[in-house]
């Protein structure tokens, strides 16, 4: 008789992104997480200029930006970095 599969898949984890940008309208997240789309995770702004969100991701590595009034602009608190290729970097963040 066939044995069931008790593999368990890793949890996925709650994931934050803030970023300082107390003069911006807008700010939106895009990443290898979303296919880098512009327009589905915008992050939402506090009383004192930080814009944040969160994401449930697997674990796994992602490569991500900030899109801040239709400019790029990298997480200056990112891990790591990684070039991308228009000849700027990607921030990078490792979920385990």
């Amino acid at each position: 008789m066939p044995r069931k599969n008790n593999r368990r898949h890793p949890p996925k984890k709650r994931v934050y992104f803030k970023l300082k940008a107390p003069k911006a309208e807008e700010v939106t997240l895009c990443g290898t997480f979303n296919n880098w789309e512009t327009h589905s995770q915008r992050l939402r702004r506090d009383k004192k200029g930080v814009w944040g969100t969160s994401l449930v991701l697997e674990p796994g590595t992602y490569e991500y930006r900030f899109l801040v009034d239709g400019e790029w602009q990298n997480d200056p608190d990112a891990e790591m970095v990684a070039p991308n290729p228009y000849g700027t970097q990607n921030c990078v963040r490792m979920v385990v």
